[in-house]
């Protein structure tokens, strides 16, 4: 960058050219070099070497090493012009393309180096650590020299210690003067984080085509004017809200507020925590309805007497399951969330994996709720002095006919009921009730596997969602007042459990939580690699 200006108290009023920008680009604009004294000397091929080796130490530092010069010599058009001139000789020297400036800073005079230290946020290495954990690659695209970059990049973890960048780091006119295809190789190669030095707009632009080409996504974050093209042709354009300038955040998707890197990461947890939570919301809703479905399917399978009547569904649907679903939304962040590889764009909300357990799941639920119906008319439990009937009786209670007591019902009777076939529709309500509750219970269990799609509940345990827990009390205070209320529990058809009932509730509702445990156990066997072929910039 170069400014004229015109220095006060000086005998001369014209003005001079004061310059600044990379070292060795400037080394070659300049013939001439001003020593401490003041004295001006020729620049010679020696003092040029010891100038770069200079710049090149004291970027490794590593400090971002500007050059600076001066040129006297200027055209009269230049050396006369005032400020605020709009319309002279000067402004029409200087009203061409930014190549051809080379023309006016030649032959100029070298005066130093200047170093500007600008050190990363102490939060950044660890942020970084946890994107290599997410799965996501963090290229740095910069204008700094190579060696600043790379002392840079080993500052902030973009590389372990000692590791070599040979591969991985780039001059950016270096890095065009391969073919596309190489390049989109070259950037590609084993997924990890690469470092592009002295880069222009262009080529910043370049690249992120690149990345997307290679069916990437792309967030790009900048601050400069330099930066906009880059933002706006990313997937995901991130400004800085501090430092950035105007042009780069009307360019860009979203604006940081902080300029913080680690903000970026906070939001790609806070981004994955929402899908998950929504995740759970219709894991926990399809695989509960699909239970519901599965009871009522195995019922007419088996021939069984209705267990559940309509009036029972519709409570369990609109009411029982509406609290804990709704509260799934509050879950917290699953700690697996930052390990898993990002997910494809096109990826399906249904995989067959989770198909597979909502079914396993759902299948579980109607075993359940089928199976306790028949167990209370199977065997007297609680020693209560039941009538007791055997399985071929109960799946084909449909042939027992009052009048016409044959085959497997001949001398059929039971204590209480005038026609011994009534037991299998008005006598049923005690089984009905077992069979509600468990639907009930295993529902409030399976909210409970919804917390983590593949995290247990002993690392996530249920107190890390307390409205869960509330809404959880609610479904079942809800359901112990149609239980206990006579003129509830005459509505839907139910009557009041005792402690050995409830027992036996607990045993069939309690597995739904040790079979998703081990569909969790292998789920995380499956979601392991922290490697993808398809990973966030």
């Amino acid at each position: 960058m170069s400014v004229l200006v015109n220095i006060s108290g000086t005998e001369s009023k014209s003005n001079i050219l004061l310059v600044k920008g990379a070292p060795e680009m400037l080394l070659e604009r300049c013939d001439r070099i001003m020593l401490q004294d003041g004295t001006v000397e020729k620049l010679t091929a020696a003092d040029r070497k010891s100038l770069l080796d200079l710049n090149k130490n004291m970027a490794a530092t590593p400090l971002r090493v500007l050059g600076m010069a001066l040129k006297e010599d200027i055209p009269s058009a230049l050396k006369n012009m005032k400020a605020g001139d709009i319309e002279g000789p000067g402004h029409e020297m200087l009203n061409i393309p930014p190549e051809q400036y080379v023309n006016i800073e030649k032959e100029m005079v070298f005066l130093g180096l200047a170093g500007i230290k600008d050190p990363a946020r102490p939060e950044v290495k660890a942020s970084i650590a946890r994107c290599k954990t997410a799965g996501m690659r963090v290229i740095m695209i910069t204008g700094d020299t190579k060696p600043t970059a790379e002392a840079i990049g080993q500052e902030i973890g973009l590389f372990e210690d000692g590791e070599s960048v040979e591969g991985k780091s780039y001059l950016g006119a270096d890095f065009m003067k391969f073919t596309r295809e190489q390049q989109i190789e070259m950037l590609m190669a084993d997924n990890s984080s690469r470092i592009f030095a002295r880069t222009t707009p262009s080529e910043k632009m370049h690249i992120v085509g690149l990345l997307q080409e290679s069916k990437e996504i792309c967030a790009m974050t900048g601050d400069g004017v330099n930066d906009a093209p880059a933002l706006k042709a990313a997937d995901i354009g991130v400004a800085m809200g501090i430092a950035g300038t105007e042009v780069a955040k009307e360019a860009s998707d979203m604006i940081l507020a902080d300029d913080n890197f680690a903000t970026i990461v906070a939001a790609v947890e806070e981004g994955r925590a929402i899908y998950e939570n929504m995740k759970a919301f219709i894991r926990y809703l399809i695989s509960s309805n699909i239970g519901e479905v599965a009871s009522i399917f195995f019922t007419a399978a088996l021939g069984l007497p209705e267990g559940l009547i309509p009036v029972q569904l519709l409570w369990v649907n609109l009411v029982t399951d509406g609290p804990p679903a709704t509260a799934l939304g509050f879950n917290p962040v699953d700690p697996f969330s930052m390990r898993k590889p990002p997910r494809h764009r096109d990826e399906d909300l249904i995989t067959r994996w989770v198909f597979f357990r909502y079914m396993v799941i759902g299948l579980y639920v109607g075993f359940a709720t089928v199976g306790i119906f028949a167990h209370w008319y199977l065997q007297d439990y609680s020693g209560d002095g039941h009538h007791t009937v055997s399985w071929s009786q109960l799946t084909q209670w449909s042939k027992c006919h009052k009048d016409n007591l044959e085959g497997i019902f001949e001398d059929f009777s039971v204590p209480g009921f005038e026609d011994p076939c009534a037991y299998f529709t008005k006598g049923k309500i005690k089984a009905s009730t077992l069979s509600l509750s468990v639907l009930v219970a295993i529902e409030m269990f399976n909210a409970l596997n919804a917390l983590s799609e593949d995290g247990s509940l002993i690392s996530i345990p249920p107190w890390e969602n307390p409205y869960l827990l509330m809404a959880m009390a609610l479904s079942f205070a809800m359901h112990f007042l149609i239980l206990y209320m006579p003129l509830l529990a005459d509505i839907f058809a139910i009557t009041p459990l005792d402690f050995n009932d409830w027992m036996l509730v607990l045993a069939y509702s309690l597995p739904v939580i040790l079979i998703d445990e081990v569909l969790k156990f292998v789920g995380r066997i499956i979601h392991e690699p922290s490697t993808s072929k398809d990973k966030n910039v």
